[in-house]
């Protein structure tokens, strides 16, 4: 990945910490004294509100809550959980926002097909799906911010982290739909075995 810098960050890392290294990197791109970059992360038990997250939503602040610039509503982050933060110039790779939405959700769902699960879009709600039975579960979800046609914040894909964390919210404001992951699919797998899978579906959407 020529000119793309793909870094996995040890430990956890605190969200604010987060924020400002993007927000630092997205200005540092924009203005060519820096170069793309993917930022794998994990971290510590929180929630964010992104610009569209309604008050309601939030049921019980279990964890701390954090306003964040990004699209979307409530969502959680904790261990087990990995995020994709994506810093992309799209000035270069074309100013399409929708197109980089679809590209995000193909990068989670070819992830997602490496371990023998069909992630699957659905209109009008945000993130990647699965089917079981009867019941639709998130196991993927994705909020952005774009500034000076570069992007920020991006994925998260939920492979073994606490579900019970999620009951603090309504996850993504969709009350009639759950949570999984890959562990409650019985896929045991770790972080770095998703983080190669995320490898190499990234090469194949994103070239």
């Amino acid at each position: 990945m020529p000119g793309l810098e793909w870094t996995v960050a040890p430990g956890l890392t605190p969200y604010p910490e987060a924020v400002a290294f993007m927000e630092a990197r997205a200005a540092a791109i924009a203005d060519g004294q820096a170069g793309e970059m993917v930022w794998l992360v994990e971290h510590p038990p929180i929630y964010t509100a992104g610009t569209s997250a309604r008050e309601g939503d939030l049921l019980e602040a279990r964890f701390p809550v954090f306003k964040t610039g990004r699209g979307g509503q409530f969502t959680y982050h904790g261990p087990g959980q990995r995020v994709g933060y994506v810093m992309l110039d799209l000035k270069q790779r074309g100013p399409d926002v929708r197109r980089f939405v679809h590209d995000l959700e193909e990068w989670l769902i070819r992830t997602l097909a490496a371990f023998g699960v069909k992630g699957e879009r659905r209109g009008g709600r945000v993130g990647i799906w699965v089917v079981r039975g009867s019941r639709e579960d998130k196991i993927a979800a994705l909020g952005v911010r774009i500034r000076r046609w570069v992007t920020f914040h991006g994925v998260s894909l939920n492979v073994e982290p606490d579900l019970t964390h999620f009951s603090g919210i309504v996850p993504c404001g969709v009350r009639e739909h759950g949570v999984t992951s890959l562990h409650d699919l019985g896929i045991l797998i770790s972080l770095a075995d998703a983080d190669v899978a995320m490898k190499t579906a990234w090469r194949e959407v994103f070239g």
